[in-house]
This record gives structure tokens, C-alpha cells and sequence, in this order.
């Protein structure tokens, strides 16, 4: 995701479900106006998620998410429905595609239910309607004149039903309108950084440059909280880890004071040795854990690290794919540093991307990275799992100020936070 494009994880995630050959794909092409799905008769054509991300008006950005069938068979399809039904964790607006000649059946309405489960606002799309009589397309549509009905479930997510024809381009954009109107509001509790600071006050970002950086580019979390710092009228000032303490002395000597300084997570221990005391100090994955997933419960999860014993399993667990060097922060710094600290020697097993296991009841501590690029309903989904198994979670920034000793000093930012630790 390059610097000029809204990140993958802040853009509406819109899921299209439905059995083989209802018309996924074809009505995925005729509302984005793109051959952006292979198009077939041949059953099964969609065999993994594909997901694009690309502009939708009057929505914006979204990430259009297109799924195998529901109805799937044989060993190989259950494990395609299995993706299909993942795709949930992260659907924001999740579309149902139903042939309107042959109607909806349990794979739908066992669907509907998930939605429902979830709180995921849905659209029920009959497609090929130009297929079916006219009194079937009104008693589909709730005898609307316009082909459109909308009712609430009554269970926290909004259900709409709609007869298309994505061969003939019928109702495609009224499909669209019902799609833009069920765009779920701004959910997070807190802004990444900005409640923070007032305008024009300075934030130090400390990013450190080494073999790991990505070539010409800084990476996600630190583009998103320089945004939300301009976003706020506030000043952000970014050095390497090796110049931040003669940076902060020379700022110093001329009377000007940071707010704040935000470190990677990997320098936590030299920036907090070269930063004052009375300077606030946080980093870039706690900013995260509090603007997507649950920063209390990724600091109470840190406190499992005094339990692990030989032989334990804990999982590592990054939202994105990488290329792994050597000293690789999940698949070797972290793990490192919890054997230094607890002096036993767990097993370590690790995932990345979509691959997070629904069933964490083995694993005695999960430690997920900042996770910023998952959108704010995956990272949830996640946390919940482990709340709902009584797994302890944290995630990279809240270990690793745990194991440099400065827990504490990296939580003061966050006072509803910080006047919870013993």
C-alpha cells in the first residue's frame, strides 16, 4: 500500500457470499463497473477469497471481497466454505447473492444467521431477475414497486432485500445506494493519537533504519500516525533511534519540549534510557492496540508471562505476510526475549495473514502484533477468541516494554490504562 492510497485496513469491507453459479462474480463486475471476478459457468470458477481494493462511490474506499461458494462439496470445497466463512471476521457490509430461480435455502439462511450473529449489516441480492415472472420478483421484493424492501432483524444488524439482473444491468445502481447506506459509522473508541495532543504540539517518532526497514518507504503504522498527527494540527519530528538523544537535548536547549516522543517497539529500551523521564514515552503498537483492539486487555494478557513454564505453547500471531530475515521480530526477536524473561523454554508457533486459529484453548499466552493491517473488526474478532477461550492476549509493543522493564512508563500516556497496573 503505497503512501498516496487510503491503507487496506481503514477502507469498508464489502464481502460477496452466495452459492456457485448464483452470480457472485457477475454482479461484483456490474457494481464496481470492472471485470474485476472471473466469470463462468463452470461451478466453483472462486476458489480462494479475492479481495481488491479500489474506489466505490458514493462509499469511497473499500476492499471488495469476493468468496467460493457456500454450497461447496467434497473434501476440497468444505475447506473452501471454511475461507468463505472466515471472510465474516473482517466483512463490514457482507452482500447475499440468491438465484432468484431456484430461491434461498439453508446454506443462505444458515449465512443470514452468521450475519445476524455477527452484526453485520446485509443486503439479500436476487439475481436474474429477468428470469422470473413478475409476480415472483414483487413476492421477493415485499410487492415494492421499485424492486426494494428494508427491514431491521432486531438483532443489531440491518437486513435489505433487492431483485437485480446483472446480465441486463437492472437495479445496479439502486443496488449500489442500498450497499452506500448500510456503511457502517467510525466505531473506534479513540483516535490513533490525536486525543493525545493539542495543536502545534511536537511529537517525537523515533524510526529506527536498519536492514528490516523497507526500502525508501516507512511503514504503515508510522505513515498513519504521522496523518493523524496533521490531522490534528500537531508537529511530528522523526529521527532514528541512534540521533534521538542528541535531537531531545538540543530541542531542550532551546526551550522547546515534546509532548511526546513514539518509538518502534524493537528500540523500546535505548529510546527510554535517552528520553527524560518527565518526556512521555509510548510506542507504535501500543497506539495501536488502543485504536483497534483492546489496550486493557492486551496489558492485563502481558502479566500471563510470569505463568509460562517449560513446554508451553504460545502463539505469535502477525496480521500481515512478510519476507522473514534472520532477525525477524516475530519468529525470533520476541521469541528470544521471552526466554531471557521467564527462563523456560516454551513452544513457539506461529501464523500470519488471514491464518488465525478459531480454536486458541491450546496456548497459554497469544502475543499478535500491532495489527495494522487488519481493519478494526478482524483485530476484534481476534481478541474476542482468545477472551472467550480465557487465553491471555497482548500483542509485540506491550511484551516487549514488559520484558525491558518499562511497562509502566510506556502506559502513563493512557491514565485509564496506567492507573490499573499493581
Amino acid at each position: 500500500m503505497g503512501m498516496n492510497q487510503t491503507p487496506a485496513s481503514e477502507r469498508v469491507h464489502i464481502s460477496f457470499f452466495g452459492r456457485r453459479n448464483a452470480g457472485k462474480s457477475s454482479i461484483i463486475n456490474a457494481v464496481t463497473g470492472q471485470n474485476l471476478a472471473i466469470v463462468s459457468d463452470v461451478k466453483g470458477t472462486t476458489t480462494d477469497p479475492v479481495y481488491k481494493t479500489m474506489e466505490l462511490l458514493p462509499l469511497g474506499p473499500v476492499m471488495v471481497i469476493d468468496t467460493p461458494g457456500i454450497d461447496d462439496e467434497g473434501e476440497l470445497g468444505a475447506l473452501r466454505v471454511k475461507k468463505s466463512y472466515q471472510v465474516l471476521n473482517k466483512t463490514d457490509i457482507a452482500v447475499l447473492i440468491v438465484d432468484s430461480t431456484t430461491g434461498k435455502g439453508e446454506p443462505e439462511e444458515a449465512l443470514i444467521k452468521k450475519f445476524q450473529a455477527k452484526g453485520i449489516p446485509y443486503v439479500v441480492v436476487y439475481n436474474k431477475c429477468d428470469l422470473i415472472s413478475k409476480e415472483q420478483m414483487d413476492a421477493i421484493a415485499g410487492q415494492t414497486p421499485d424492486c426494494l424492501s428494508k427491514q431491521g432483524d432486531g438483532k443489531g444488524s440491518a437486513s435489505h432485500t433487492i431483485c437485480v439482473s446483472a446480465a441486463e444491468k437492472t437495479n445496479i445502481y439502486e443496488l449500489k445506494k442500498l450497499i452506500a447506506s448500510l456503511k457502517p459509522e467510525d466505531t473506534h473508541q479513540y483516535p490513533l493519537i490525536g486525543d493525545l495532543m493539542s495543536p502545534l504540539d511536537l511529537i517525537i517518532l523515533v524510526v529506527p533504519i536498519d536492514k528490516a526497514a523497507p526500502k525508501g518507504r516507512l511503514i504503515l503504522p508510522q505513515q498513519q500516525t504521522i496523518r493523524d498527527i496533521l490531522e490534528h494540527g500537531g508537529l511530528s519530528l522523526a529521527v532514528r533511534d541512534t540521533e534521538l538523544k542528541d535531537a531531545l537535548s538540543n530541542l531542550l536547549s532551546k526551550g522547546i519540549r515534546p509532548r511526546l516522543v513514539v518509538t518502534d517497539s524493537q528500540a523500546f529500551a535505548r529510546v527510554s534510557r535517552d528520553t527524560p523521564k518527565d518526556i512521555p514515552l509510548t510506542s507504535f503498537s501500543i497506539l495501536f492496540a488502543r485504536y483497534k483492539g483492546d489496550l486493557k486487555t492486551a496489558a492485563e494478557g502481558a502479566a500471563a508471562l510470569q505463568h509460562i513454564q517449560d513446554g508451553d505453547k504460545i502463539l505469535i500471531a502477525e496480521g500481515c505476510t512478510h519476507h522473514r530475515q534472520c532477525d525477524d521480530i516475530g519468529t525470533f526477536k520476541i521469541p528470544n526475549w521471552i526466554r531471557q524473561y521467564t527462563g523456560k523454554q516454551p513452544e513457539f508457533v506461529f501464523t500470519s495473514g488471514t491464518e488465525f486459529p478459531d480454536d486458541v484453548s491450546e496456548f497459554k499466552l497469544v502475543v499478535h502484533c500491532g495489527g495494522c493491517m487488519l481493519n478494526e473488526r478482524e483485530m476484534k474478532y481476534r481478541i474476542a477468541c482468545c477472551q472467550d477461550q480465557h487465553v491471555p492476549i497482548t500483542n509485540y509493543g506491550i511484551l516487549i516494554a514488559q520484558v525491558t522493564g518499562i511497562l509502566k512508563r510506556s502506559l502513563e500516556p493512557f491514565p485509564e490504562i496506567y492507573r490499573l497496573l499493581p
